[in-house]
């Protein structure tokens, strides 16, 4: 198989020198105590502000630069420190010696974006990030693909459907191509009885009508798998409907996913689909890879309103002392350490990052800290193959729900239609990139019958490679040839494989049952620390870039209220509910409180 060679210590080290191109060219410049090797030098987070305030943001994924952003423009010195890169997981980077005769190096991801139409609060953002030529700023970046597939294996057909929107073209399909998609729907149809598909619709009906009260202390305390009592159905029907529909919402496993949290997505999909409190089409990405179309826009904007960024700085610990945050502990590229202080502090690092912040002082001011502990994560990594020539696929995301390790791709040429891929890319033969999502990581795969976790990274990527035929290729037409691969690139987040004691820098919060109740708010008792990150409660339970960023804005609501300031409050839109359904949920409440199931709960 065609490698592209990388290392996490290649990774590092290129990231230190990009931080110290910055220093050399003022963007980054180190505190003198840091220069001259000090442990405990004092930082000021910024220069004096407009309102003479100013804020630490910790991390800088999605959740900091928001802060950031909200908080410059009311009028605060905000800085941002970041260990890595800016943009997090939701970042794009580059394949290392990849580019050849003048061209970018091959453009690559922790897993591909995805940004449907049931956020609000991000696509607000994006729009008032300007783009060159965008009336809508990096909004305007954003396509939709017009269908997506499940993909099946052992012979079975394809499932291959159009995404339903009113300004959407019909895909076109060949003759062959339509032929296909219609073999699988029946195959499917067949294979799935009446009374499951029956039953199904009644346990959506029996969510879709439950209140609040029971959904939080009921459905968020029972396995979807549970729910829709995928143990005693058909095979077909715990692929599709149990296994197949939490891999797409929540991207965890069905036998433990909170049925409020899969529910309540499956809802809010729903009624995007519908055309009903949408923000867009159900499905949309990026016409760029994401730096190019989002991150590196922002960051340029952010500087012009004034944010200083700390690229490089890794978090050690968030001090407390006399009832506050009294400066966090830092250290910088090159190892020194030193205390930031600030008026504010934005703790924005993922949950398996923050909490190791946390001081044993600081948990002691608030419990709630405490009970992130109790949040799990997982791996859901991504792996990219750079193809010769263009796989005649589906013009949208493909789900393997048959593969072991949960295998979710796009291809992503055909969707950047201002890149022509090989003249701009790499080294010229490579015409397109298949970014594949691999979310199950600790079951044995086809090839070697090891865990992803067990093989190195080479055999990770045959493996996927192998999955991604089996469930392609199956059915007598080659999609995917081994002769059309060039090379592959596997997130460099991911180290130790195929050792004791592999590690992943960039886990995936889950969503198994009672997730809810430990996911803390944005304000905590200390009065001059906040949250925000994908695992804060926010109304979208789920952890993604939506959620991300509307616990930013809700920490800045919190740290304006704490100051009593005048400045505007942050929008925070709240997930669509149907006017219809209220009356029907106001009846349930009545219901739940007297003990008696939802009207429509047939057991």
């Amino acid at each position: 198989m065609a490698r592209t060679g990388n290392s996490r210590r290649t990774f590092i080290a290129g990231a230190a020198a990009t931080a110290g191109a910055l220093g050399a060219s003022g963007a980054l410049a180190a505190p003198a105590a840091a220069q001259a090797g000090a442990q405990a030098g004092a930082l000021a987070a910024s220069a004096a502000p407009a309102n003479g305030r100013r804020v630490a943001v910790l991390g800088g994924g999605v959740a900091g630069l928001t802060a950031a952003h909200e908080l410059a423009e009311r009028g605060y010195a905000v800085t941002v420190y970041e260990r890595r890169a800016l943009g997090g997981k939701a970042r794009s980077m580059d394949v290392p010696g990849s580019a050849r005769g003048g061209r970018r190096p091959l453009p690559a991801e922790h897993g591909f974006r995805f940004i449907p139409g049931i956020y609000h609060n991000l696509p607000d953002t994006m729009r008032r990030i300007p783009f060159p030529g965008n009336a809508n700023g990096v909004w305007d970046n954003l396509v939709a693909p017009r269908e997506m597939m499940f993909a099946r294996a052992a012979g079975r057909e394809d499932l291959r459907a159009p995404i339903p929107w009113p300004d959407h073209s019909p895909a076109e399909l060949t003759p062959d191509e339509l032929r296909r998609a219609l073999t699988g729907i029946l195959q499917s149809l067949v294979r799935l009885p009446p009374h499951e598909t029956a039953y199904f619709v009644d346990r959506a009906l029996v969510f879709l009508t439950s209140c609040d009260e029971r959904r939080n202390e009921v459905w968020e305390h029972t396995p979807w798998w549970d729910f829709v009592r995928a143990e005693q159905m058909s095979g077909e029907y715990q692929r599709i409907l149990a296994v197949g529909i939490t891999r797409n919402i929540v991207a965890t496993k069905a036998e433990e996913a909170s049925t409020r949290t899969v529910g309540t997505l499956g809802e809010a999909f729903v009624f995007n689909a519908l055309g009903r409190g949408a923000d867009g089409p159900p499905d949309r990405i990026l016409n760029l890879p994401t730096n190019e179309a989002w991150i590196d826009p922002w960051e340029a904007h952010l500087r012009t309103l004034g944010v200083e960024f700390r690229i490089g700085w890794t978090v050690r610990e968030v001090q407390y002392g006399s009832g506050r945050v009294s400066g966090v502990v830092v250290e910088d590229p090159a190892g020194a350490r030193a205390t930031v202080t600030a008026d504010h502090y934005v703790s924005a690092l993922p949950v398996e990052h923050a909490r190791r912040t946390w001081s044993a002082a600081l948990r002691a001011a608030d419990p709630m800290l405490g009970r992130c502990d109790k949040l799990e994560t997982d791996w859901m990594t991504g792996i990219q193959f750079y193809l010769t020539e263009r796989a005649p696929l589906v013009y949208g995301h493909l789900n393997c729900i048959d593969s072991p390790w949960s295998l979710t791709a796009i291809q992503q040429a055909e969707h950047w239609p201002a890149r022509d891929f090989p003249a701009d890319y790499g080294d010229g033969v490579a015409v397109d990139c298949l970014s594949v999502d691999i979310s199950e990581w600790d079951k044995p795969g086809i090839l070697y019958g090891k865990t992803a976790k067990q093989c190195t990274r080479e055999e990770v990527a045959r493996e996927v490679w192998a999955q991604l035929k089996a469930s392609l290729n199956d059915t007598g037409k080659t999609l995917l040839s081994d002769g059309a691969l060039h090379s592959w690139f596997l997130d460099p987040g991911v180290d130790g494989l195929g050792t004791p004691n592999p590690t992943n820098q960039d886990q995936l919060l889950i969503h198994p049952t009672g997730t809810f109740h430990n996911r803390p708010t944005a304000g905590t008792r200390i009065p001059n620390f906040f949250l925000s990150g994908d695992y804060v409660a926010v109304d979208i339970d789920l952890a993604t870039m939506e959620g991300a960023n509307a616990s930013a804005r809700a920490a800045v609501n919190s740290l304006l209220d704490r100051e009593g300031s005048q400045a505007p409050r942050c929008t925070v839109q709240p997930m669509y509910r149907a006017p219809e359904v209220e009356s029907a949920k106001r009846h349930d409440l009545w219901r739940y409180r007297l003990g008696l199931r939802n009207v429509f709960d047939l057991g």
